[in-house]
């Protein structure tokens, strides 16, 4: 099991040097609780490592899936690559501008409709009033929301959230995409059509960062895997090589069978 350097030649994308982001954990809710706790000599709070030491880099162009279990530390490493998490130590350096969605629905307003959201989304993720414009009719018509895009997003299901999150995502102009828990919500078409359409931003030579427990998707997705387990940079390497460190069975590599569970991560 090896685990790549981060000295590459070539423009670089992403560099993530030597990164951790430490949390704590409160055992106890109130003061009374504390009090007790502390009376018996028992911990209050504890802190642990999400993210430990990792490094690596990514080359412009290149299309990346990030694995592991859940509470691997995947999505807070995409945080901080992101922009929206500053790690503890470390340092993370990116080139150009980053698009995708790390939570679904991330940035929108409950009590905006879903077009008021789009524009107020694609301003967030750097797009003009014209380039939306421009691009309004695409996205409203990958969305599918229908007769709700002048209801607020409240609303909205949780398929319908994401349908909308990531139609705005997908059509900004950008260096970086980032899918994390971009398809745990919605039925296989829409899955499908998700897919296709990040395919389609792969070829056109954008920096694709992936997170996704399903190994068929991956290997159609990415030309190299990283693997994080329990916050550490355990391997960077082949797809199947990653893939099969991670021990995932019973998959036939079609996408249409992946089961695409992006539950919560740490």
């Amino acid at each position: 099991m090896s685990v790549a350097t981060a000295t590459r030649t070539g423009l670089e994308s992403i560099v993530v040097d030597h990164v951790s982001k430490e949390f704590r954990l409160q055992y106890h809710r109130t003061l009374k609780q504390m009090a007790v706790a502390k009376s018996r000599k028992q911990k209050i709070s504890d802190r642990f490592l999400a993210v430990d030491d990792v490094s690596f880099a990514v080359q412009q162009g290149e299309s990346i899936g990030l694995m592991g279990l859940n509470g691997s530390g995947k999505s807070t490493l995409l945080r901080m690559v992101n922009g929206s998490m500053v790690p503890d130590r470390g340092s993370v350096r990116t080139r150009g501008r980053i698009s995708g969605l790390i939570a679904t629905g991330a940035g929108f307003h409950n009590q905006l409709t879903g077009r008021e959201n789009i524009y107020m989304n694609a301003a967030i993720l750097g797009m003009s009033r014209q380039q939306t414009d421009a691009r309004f009719e695409e996205i409203v018509e990958f969305a599918d929301v229908g007769r709700f895009l002048d209801t607020p997003v409240g609303v909205y299901s949780s398929g319908m959230y994401s349908r909308l999150g990531f139609a705005v995502a997908v059509h900004v102009d950008c260096d970086v995409f980032i899918a994390d828990e971009v398809l745990a919500v919605g039925d296989k078409p829409f899955k499908k059509k998700c897919l296709a359409k990040m395919e389609e931003v792969r070829r056109s030579g954008v920096t694709l960062f992936y997170v996704s427990h399903a190994a068929g998707s991956v290997k159609k997705m990415c030309d190299r895997v990283l693997v994080l387990e329990k916050g550490r940079l355990v391997f960077d390497g082949d797809v199947q090589e990653g893939i099969d460190l991670l021990e995932y069975d019973g998959d036939d590599g079609d996408e249409e069978n992946d089961d695409e569970v992006l539950g919560a991560d740490i």
